[in-house]
């Protein structure tokens, strides 16, 4: 071959004039890496003079040859593109960035908070009692006077929202205003607010009831017809708060004409009123009319810091002020050593310290995690308030603040689900009008898409959207199966969905087609409602669990990664807080699924629940039974939950396994085995996994060493991004794009002789040889980008030294570099192919041959 290289490089590629190069010139069978077995070797030339009878023979040889590469070949196939084709892509790494993100949204677990939700007017967290009536949604309001009591007290805490003076002026003006908002959001207190700020010196100033809640059963028309005196008229100068429920199926909100009339009465009268009404498609219409407003919810570090000193104030006092009561105390003197180290009273010693101190411990990272909300609702700052309070006050310890902080978000979750669909039992209130339709699916989708939101919280908003109205659905269906619900097809409204469900868009990545795109992204405001949401209808809602059952295995199906991992990922989690249902109805059912992507699923949601220790022993049970004794499927699906590496006891444990499923049934699913086997390579234990390799190369057993040279090919064509779990700062994930077996060399050169002769044996066996020198020459192509850019030539430069050690070996890497040079599709230039050489033949070797290529 050297007298085929240009002159003045001999020892260098160039292309050939005419040379034959469809195989490369045989190594030697012997080797410093050990011998081939002798049936792989490659097959010497014949004879040109061979009888017919060895011709004939050596024919055979070569077809049994072909058919023992084409077998070898057809089990390194991607076995999750069974369904779609050998050569279509299965955005293994969509699915990989999919799962992790999932995960990250429900990793924390949360402690649940115990109190009795048949009746709840009351929250009790340890010592602190707030009321939820603030927080609930849907409460009828009494038709009568607010209490100066409650005036006064909004006018000393009542924190105003942004836009509260154009919201007051628009008031002023029309005398009517419809103001919008979600429920808990404080729009009822910023409506009282503004009817107090109004009348107070209005024509009603002397009037003790100058503030009324009106009867919501009477609706715009009845309160129009109260402002001008008919049945309970009342005084001239009233402000009137209406909140009328338009979430009651059959309930048609008012039009522009009952609004006109009960503004012009208002008029009539001095007096003003505020219809407080949800964000929605049934409010949508009032919102964007003359009277319409949005109520954007006040600051929560105002909120908070407001709440914070009324309860100081109330609980403790301004020692300032000479009340004396915690002189002569000392820190040593509290019994509780939690309950004075982030500071009581005896250490503050006035109000404006321990203000300082509620200030630093509201901040505390820990603190933060816990309450998990990135902004909180009036009710939810009040008992924040109060649980700091009490930490600072010494009547609540640290670990008993940190479990009420992590309440907060139960008790939304609660709130957002409690009698969600009594609404569907109660008749539609009579004012003259049919309703449109039954309002069953306009009372299920709020619902639907916070479920939705906590499965697939990070997905597009799209995929979330379209989730939701499946939800919507199946809940229809199953609250009234003999009927076919309503499906609004023009009813969603983005804004009213992330308002009612605590959500929040962002610009993100989206994978489409192995592509990412940026796309728009939702997420919950807050880390701890995703858990808190699946937690409150996995353990409170028994009859809800049949209709997400059959919707999370149609997001199983779903072709998208984002959609079905994520789902997976829910579904583990919900399988952890009952796992006799959840695996029965979930698990099991799609883990004999004849479709891969099910598999994945079942497999999926179970090494998520073996991420709980609770659960790891009983699901590392079911993988061993199914790895041993379960059907072909069991068997696929067991492989791939063992590839995650936390379903057995042990690396050594999990690779029995894979090996006991890769060589059974003369290595019928040897495919999905090595894909896992690969897969184990990313974890610490990568050390392990190579020496097990190691092993199953020298075996008796010809599927074993099967399952090795596959695994072998496997770890050159498949890169980091497909089978990473770690995040992208890690040293791994920061080569996303690189082949594994180029970034293990570069991230653990400890590694490198290991993996350099495992690939060496690939390529020195006749069954393997084919398909590794493809592999290899996927690995040369990947040295440099299309702009020239450098990629991955720190691993090359590390690895290729290691497979050319022997001039044989130098001889396969120049035919392999000038058959790519000759390939007419993606022509390598001499100038990279050179390039190549060098970072595998050593500069002092280079020049020893060329000197004696010229004498």
């Amino acid at each position: 071959m050297a007298d085929e290289a240009v002159a003045e490089h001999p020892a260098e590629p160039a292309a050939p004039k005419a040379k034959d190069a469809r195989s490369p010139e045989a190594p030697p069978r012997g080797g410093a890496r050990g011998d081939d077995k002798a049936k792989d070797a490659p097959d010497a030339p014949g004879s040109s003079d061979a009888s017919d009878a060895a011709d004939a023979e050596a024919a055979e040889r070569e077809k049994e040859r072909e058919r023992v590469a084409d077998r070898f070949k057809d089990r390194t196939r991607d076995p999750l593109a069974e369904e779609q084709g050998e050569e279509e892509p299965t955005d293994a790494a969509a699915a990989t960035r999919a799962r992790r993100s999932g995960q990250k949204l429900l990793a924390s677990g949360r402690d649940l908070v115990s109190f009795d939700r048949s009746d709840v007017s009351q929250v009790h967290i340890n010592n602190i009692s707030v009321g939820l009536d603030a927080l609930r949604s849907g409460l009828p309001m009494r038709d009568g006077p607010v209490p100066e009591e409650e005036l006064l007290r909004i006018r000393r805490t009542h924190i105003e929202p942004e836009g509260y003076v154009r919201l007051r002026r628009a008031l002023e003006a029309r005398r009517l205003l419809v103001l919008g908002g979600a429920p808990g959001t404080g729009r009822a207190s910023t409506a009282l607010a503004l009817l107090e700020e109004v009348t107070r010196d209005g024509e009603g100033r002397q009037n003790s009831e100058r503030v009324r809640r009106a009867d919501p059963e009477r609706g715009v028309r009845g309160l129009a017809t109260q402002v001008v005196g008919g049945e309970g008229g009342h005084p001239r100068g009233t402000g009137y708060l209406l909140e009328p429920a338009l979430d009651r199926p059959g309930t048609l909100p008012p039009d522009g004409m009952d609004l006109d009339q009960l503004a012009s009465a208002l008029a009539e009268r001095g007096s003003y009123a505020v219809v407080v009404v949800s964000v929605g498609s049934a409010a949508n219409p009032l919102l964007a009319g003359r009277y319409g407003a949005i109520c954007p919810p006040a600051p929560t570090r105002e909120l908070v810091a407001v709440r914070l000193r009324k309860r100081l104030e109330e609980e403790h006092g301004d020692p300032a002020r000479g009340d004396g009561r915690d002189e002569g105390r000392t820190p040593d003197a509290d019994q509780d050593g939690d309950r004075t180290r982030d500071g009581g009273p005896d250490e503050a010693g006035s109000l404006s310290r321990l203000l300082e101190r509620a200030a630093e411990l509201r901040e505390d990272p820990e603190v933060t995690e816990a309450v998990g909300l990135d902004d909180l609702r009036p009710a939810e700052a009040e008992l924040f308030a109060s649980l700091l309070a009490g930490h600072l006050l010494g009547s609540v310890d640290r670990a008993e603040l940190l479990s009420g902080c992590r309440g907060l978000a139960a008790v939304q979750a609660y709130e957002w689900f409690a009698g969600v669909d009594r609404a569907l039992a109660a008749p539609p209130p009579g004012d003259g009008r049919a309703p449109v339709r039954s309002g069953t699916a306009a009372l299920f989708h709020p619902v639907a898409f916070r479920i939705a939101l906590a499965v697939l919280g990070g997905a597009s908003h799209s995929a979330v959207s379209a989730a939701a109205h499946l939800l919507t659905w199946e809940l229809s269906v199953q609250s009234d199966p003999d009927s076919t619900p309503a499906r609004p097809l023009f009813c969603d409204d983005p804004e009213s969905d992330l308002a009612l469900s605590r959500a929040r868009p962002a610009d993100g990545p989206v994978d489409v087609a192995g592509a990412e795109v940026t796309g728009r992204l939702i997420f919950y405001r807050g880390s701890a409602l995703p858990a808190a949401v699946l937690a409150e209808l996995w353990d409170r809602h028994f009859p809800v669990r049949a209709p997400v059952v059959r919707w999370l295995r149609l997001l199983a199906d779903d072709p998208r990664p984002q959609v079905s991992m994520r789902a997976a990922v829910a579904a583990g989690e919900l399988s952890v807080r009952d796992f006799e249902h959840g695996y029965a109805e979930l698990v099991r059912p799609l883990a004999e699924a004849p479709t891969p992507r099910r598999r994945v699923f079942a497999a999926t949601a179970l090494d998520q629940a073996a991420g709980h220790a609770s659960h790891r022993r009983a699901v590392r049970k079911v993988v061993e039974d199914w790895s041993r004794h379960g059907t072909p499927a069991l068997r696929w699906t067991a492989a791939m939950a063992l590839g995650y590496g936390r379903s057995a006891d042990s690396m050594d444990d999990t690779l029995d396994a894979l090996a006991r499923i890769g060589v059974r049934d003369d290595g019928e699913q040897l495919a999905v085995a090595s894909l896992n086997v690969v897969r184990l390579l990313t974890l610490p234990e990568c050390a392990t996994v190579l020496r097990r390799l190691a092993d199953w190369t020298g075996h008796r057993g010809e599927e074993y060493q099967d399952l090795a040279l596959v695994s072998i090919v496997r770890l050159a064509l498949t890169d980091v991004d497909e089978v990473l779990d770690d995040e992208p700062g890690t040293p791994l994930g920061g080569r996303g794009d690189w082949p594994l077996l180029l970034a293990l060399v570069a991230t653990r050169p400890e590694l490198t002789g290991k993996l350099a002769d495992l690939f060496w044996t690939a390529l020195n066996t006749a069954r393997s040889r084919d398909v590794a020198l493809d592999a290899l020459e996927t690995l040369l192509r990947s040295a440099s980008r299309k702009d020239g850019r450098a990629w991955t030539r720190e691993g090359l430069a590390a690895l290729l030294p290691a497979l050319t050690a022997e001039e044989h070996e130098q001889r396969r890497l120049k035919w392999l570099l000038r058959r790519m040079m000759r390939d007419q599709d993606r022509p390598l230039t001499e100038e990279r192919a050179r390039a190549l050489w060098r970072l595998a033949v050593p500069a002092r070797q280079r020049r020893s041959e060329e000197e004696e290529s010229h004498g």
